[in-house]
């Protein structure tokens, strides 16, 4: 069981447990979350949880773990239009290194387009945002940064495990 003021994952996003609420008409008790992205938004999920869409933020250590792993973490062989289902496809499993992946990926299609001088794609940028702010958000809590800076950390981490 959460406690209030703890923050949280459900389905995707970071949120801090506002308080805790009984429904009289169904006899549950629903906890309230508000996204850290939205604050004016809340969102009631039954404290019983049975489709495990929420779950406690993961630890220090394994954020450490998945930043290690990063440069062994392969990128999407290319499926060319396809490539925005298999995008949706990891984004849905919530594993941290399908996350990276998608980042990885995204980032690379566009350094080539840009490097052959065609425009970034805008599918590619939309799932490197949505991806980079699920995984930053969850790190910098968990690591106690500021989003910017998680960024800038994992960035040099990876830089520095990648030059041994």
């Amino acid at each position: 069981m959460f406690k209030i003021n703890e923050h949280v994952v459900y389905k995707r996003d970071v949120c801090k447990i506002k308080g805790i609420k009984h429904n009289d008409f169904n006899n549950l008790d629903y906890y309230v979350l508000a996204p850290i992205d939205d604050d004016s938004l809340t969102i009631e999920v039954p404290m019983q949880n049975k489709g495990g869409h929420i779950r406690a933020l993961i630890s220090k250590k394994e954020v450490q773990t998945i930043i290690n792993e990063i440069p062994n973490i392969s990128i999407i062989e290319d499926h060319g239009r396809m490539i925005e289902s298999e995008y949706k496809k990891l984004l849905s499993t919530g594993d941290h290194l399908d996350l990276v992946k998608i980042i990885k990926t995204t980032h690379l299609r566009n350094q080539e387009r840009e490097a052959a001088g065609k425009k970034i794609g805008e599918k590619d940028s939309e799932y490197f945002k949505l991806t980079e702010k699920i995984l930053y958000n969850e790190f910098s809590l968990v690591l106690g940064m500021k989003y910017e800076d998680t960024k800038k950390y994992v960035i040099d981490k990876v830089e520095n495990i990648s030059k041994k």
